[in-house]
């Protein structure tokens, strides 16, 4: 079995890879790790210095957790990609043909609280109106991949914490 793992190192993308690691972990699937960096350079050094240690952050946080799933008897592999994530992780979904894609449902919802109620129906207009404009990394993916793909809710997490 082949997963492709978005991963950004976020603390989202930590829920999902702990979900592999739960759901699959008595089948150690290969999973491939993909991680991508939004292009932001420019003209100016300061730009391409920032660039760059965001590259190497995100590249370190990438490879430390394919160490984890190698530790936990994964096979494991890492894949580095600049530019748009939406059309990147598309592409390698294209292109290794993954049984299945895992991301993680990234959300400005805040932790429950007295106004959990209202912020849940502020959360809901946000995202209908990301869905129109740009439109998630996740609802993206969700109508272009040609294999299945498991989101994974963010509140998962929350219990662990």
């Amino acid at each position: 079995m082949e997963l492709l793992l978005a991963f950004d190192n976020s603390r989202n993308a930590r829920i999902a890879l702990d979900t592999v690691k739960e759901m699959f972990g008595p089948l150690k699937p290969t999973v491939t790790l993909i991680s991508v960096i939004e292009d932001v350079r420019s003209s100016t050094a300061g730009a391409d210095e920032l660039f760059n240690e965001q590259y190497l952050a995100q590249k370190a946080g990438v490879e430390a957790a394919a160490a984890e799933l190698i530790a936990a008897g994964f096979t494991a592999r890492v894949l580095v990609a600049e530019g748009d994530a939406r059309k990147m992780i598309l592409r390698a979904t294209e292109e290794r043909k993954p049984d299945l894609l895992v991301l993680a449902r990234h959300s400005h919802r805040p932790d429950a609280g007295p106004f959990d109620f209202i912020a849940r129906r502020l959360d809901a207009l946000v995202e209908e109106f990301d869905h129109m404009t740009f439109g998630s990394v996740s609802a993206f993916l969700a109508r272009r991949v040609q294999c299945p793909l498991l989101i994974v809710p963010t509140h998962l997490g929350a219990r662990a914490e």
